[in-house]
């Protein structure tokens, strides 16, 4: 499902949504922002309007719970999520789900607890500090697997679900 993102009122829908999945109470780092940067790639045409949702709904988050240091970092690593999910994303099957959604995860994981790494006073700027930063980070890391994984999921069964009931085939 290509979509034509001038003539589509979904894509308000979507950083509605996208925001309102930071801002709601939910376990830290449990979003849809990296599955999102990552599916956006398959599901449409215009590149720059897709990186113009992920990033309007993180700043537009980002102003209503706080920016922070580490804006940069986290913003470039979706941007490098999504340059990545690029290339890696041709299909849309449980198998690319896993393989992007495991792969999408570390990309973020590792760049921005590097970035907290660099930037901080937190940890002491040697091997040591790099490793308890990240050590840190582990059950950050767990639940940003588990989000992306899910509303990737989430997506792909909605998806399924639609084209069995309905004569509008959502191409996947």
């Amino acid at each position: 499902m290509k979509t034509n993102f001038v003539k589509n009122p979904l894509i308000i829908f979507i950083i509605i949504m996208l925001i309102f999945s930071r801002i709601l109470p939910h376990p830290p780092n449990f979003t849809p922002i990296i599955a999102s940067a990552v599916m956006l790639n398959y599901f449409t045409n215009n590149k720059f309007f897709s990186l113009l949702i992920i990033f309007s709904s993180m700043f537009l988050s980002d102003l209503i719970i706080g920016l922070h240091n580490g804006i940069f970092i986290v913003y470039f690593s979706l941007f490098v999520v999504f340059s990545i999910s690029l290339l890696l994303f041709k299909k849309f099957n449980l198998k690319n789900i896993f393989i992007n959604g495991i792969t999408s995860s570390f990309i973020f994981f590792a760049m921005t607890n590097f970035g907290v790494w660099i930037s901080s006073d937190f940890y002491d700027k040697s091997l040591g500090g790099l490793i308890q930063c990240y050590t840190m980070g582990l059950p950050f890391y767990n639940n940003t697997i588990a989000s992306t994984i899910f509303y990737m999921l989430l997506v792909y069964f909605i998806i399924n679900i639609v084209n069995k009931l309905g004569n509008n085939k959502i191409k996947i």
